[in-house]
């Protein structure tokens, strides 16, 4: 934390925890370069072959049973899904995903649990140390991302995991967990554009780098593609003999009546890959016959359990504000999806629609029946009260998203889907990041910074604002809710549609107060756009 810290390389001082060393020493390996630069690429992908000689990691790598999973939207749920199933057929799993929410433990997973404090401690320093002591100018310590890949391995392999299922990072071919040489099957899930700055900028180009992947003759799934896609994974495959066929998503009458773990339409197309990855990895390590694959009538009561029980903080998660005590009701309630891709942006916004309906019971403005929230039985429990019932909706947009990515390709999915909806924000709020980059750990959260630089949420705003003049759909925000007009001095910048906070703690504060000044109106606040965002509102809405 911020206050143990010594300035300038000075010694850290003695109150830092263990763990809390261990996170500074990681946080040296993150690098000042952007995610763009071409020293990822190429050559220094071989370093990694290095670093697998220095920490024994060789032999271990090459025996282990490995689903490699790559993509641009949909990789940490299919991940998460194949976990589940496997888990619940008995095997001991290791999950390997990034990026972390609010702990950097989350991002190693043994059955199902991210590591504990102990283990953590005793893989990271064996592994940091092992490498301080043999790296040089040669062969430097590595990055960040590939230190937690090399670090996933180790762990993986000294506990003894049956399978470990590994999440890339970014693209394919180059990223850190591409050193496995025979996994037993891959995936990919669905392509679109993000990360183009690294990765490309046509889909052909982007499905290239994740068809990286492919390893002679190991079998490999995708998901329904766009054409452009579809005919580069294709080429690929066929170059390496691989077996590529597309998962069809799974129907869900054969959830015998339950509903998947995680929650959104789109997420029938990732359970459909992960039954397609664990049934080929149960045939090809010899716990399953032939003939599984062919009966597309029928799950088996420990796949139906994986995917019903399956769960991803960040994605379609509601959260109630645990800083508002109610008894009514709560007031102040988030709803978290890390969408940051303009596809993922649509469907984020059909969630969030149908999700606010649903936990308003008195609003029948859809006669369908909504496609979510495992909370509901939560939320219900919370809104007996009648005047609780009857607690007018104010949706509000909380955004915030990197500056490689369009703003212009984002935002007009979202306002538009969320509009065809029925759904009009009333407020749209910009905050600057609350992680830094540069720093590993429990950053303190601190009101506010004067220094902070808020010229990327002014142009966001700006976007926002223009969109909102432009679509005619806004004029029923323009009974600007009564709720909202005072105390806008807290914002660094305030316009008709919108506000800009220099902080995320100064945006939750002025939600919190309006919602203390307004007991007849419940905010539902939409998180999106980043799930270093989301992963920073959860650790205040816990607060």
């Amino acid at each position: 934390m911020a206050e143990h810290e010594g300035g300038n390389g000075s010694p850290k001082s003695s109150s830092l925890t263990p763990y809390e060393e261990a996170l500074d020493a990681l946080s040296s390996l993150i690098t000042r370069r952007t995610r763009a630069d071409s020293s990822n690429m190429g050559d220094q992908f071989s370093m990694l072959f290095e670093y697998l000689k220095m920490l024994d990691l060789e032999e271990p790598i090459s025996n282990m049973k490995i689903i490699h999973v790559a993509g641009t939207k949909g990789k940490g749920s299919t991940c998460t899904f194949t976990e589940s199933i496997l888990r619940n057929c008995g095997f001991h799993t290791g999950l390997f995903t990034s990026p972390h929410l609010i702990d950097i433990r989350e991002r190693f997973r043994l059955d199902g649990m991210e590591i504990c404090e102990e283990k953590f401690l005793a893989y990271f320093w064996w592994c940091y140390d092992r490498l301080k002591e043999k790296t040089d100018e040669n062969v430097p310590m590595p990055p960040y991302f590939r230190f937690l890949a090399l670090l996933a391995f180790k762990i993986f392999a000294a506990e003894q995991v049956d399978v470990a299922i590994m999440e890339v990072g970014l693209g394919g071919k180059y990223d850190a967990t591409n050193v496995v040489q025979a996994p037993i099957v891959c995936g990919i899930t669905s392509l679109g554009y993000d990360h183009m700055e690294i990765l490309g900028n046509t889909l052909g180009e982007i499905a290239g780098e994740k068809a990286g992947i492919f390893k002679e003759r190991i079998p490999a799934f995708t998901v329904p593609q766009p054409d452009e896609a579809m005919r580069v994974l294709e080429e690929k495959a066929s170059q390496l003999n691989v077996p590529l066929q597309v998962a069809s998503p799974l129907d869900a009458k054969l959830l015998n009546g339950l509903r998947l773990g995680l929650e959104g339409e789109h997420q029938y197309l990732n359970a459909g890959l992960a039954i397609a990855l664990c049934s080929t990895w149960l045939k090809r390590t010899g716990h399953l016959g032939d003939t599984y694959l062919e009966q597309t009538n029928t799950l088996p009561e420990q796949f139906i359990k994986g995917l019903t029980s399956a769960s991803l903080q960040g994605r379609a998660q509601i959260v109630p504000d645990q800083h508002i005590k109610s008894e009514r009701s709560n007031e102040l309630v988030f709803f978290l999806d890390g969408a940051h891709s303009p596809e993922s942006m649509e469907v984020c916004a059909r969630w969030f629609s149908l999700a606010i309906k649903e936990y308003n019971p008195d609003q029948t403005l859809f006669n369908q029946q909504p496609d979510n929230s495992k909370f509901l039985h939560e939320v219900v429990k919370m809104h007996h009260g009648e005047r609780g019932a009857q607690r007018k909706s104010t949706p509000i947009l909380l955004f915030n998203c990197l500056t490689v990515r369009d703003p212009q390709l984002l935002l007009p999915p979202l306002m538009k889907t969320c509009a065809d909806h029925g759904v009009y924000f009333k407020k749209a709020l910009f905050v600057p990041s609350l992680s830094v980059y540069n720093k590993v750990g429990s950053q303190e959260l601190t009101l506010t910074d004067s220094k902070v630089d808020l010229s990327w949420q002014f142009t966001l705003q700006k976007v926002w604002e223009n969109l909102m003049q432009g679509n005619k759909a806004g004029k029923s925000t323009d009974i600007v809710s009564e709720e909202l007009k005072d105390d806008m001095e807290m914002s660094a910048s305030n316009c008709e549609h919108s506000a800009v906070f220099s902080s995320l703690p100064m945006a939750i504060k002025w939600l919190r107060d309006r919602v203390r000044q307004n007991q007849s109106v419940r905010f539902q606040v939409l998180v999106t756009g980043s799930l270093h965002l989301v992963g920073d509102v959860l650790k205040l809405a816990k607060k």
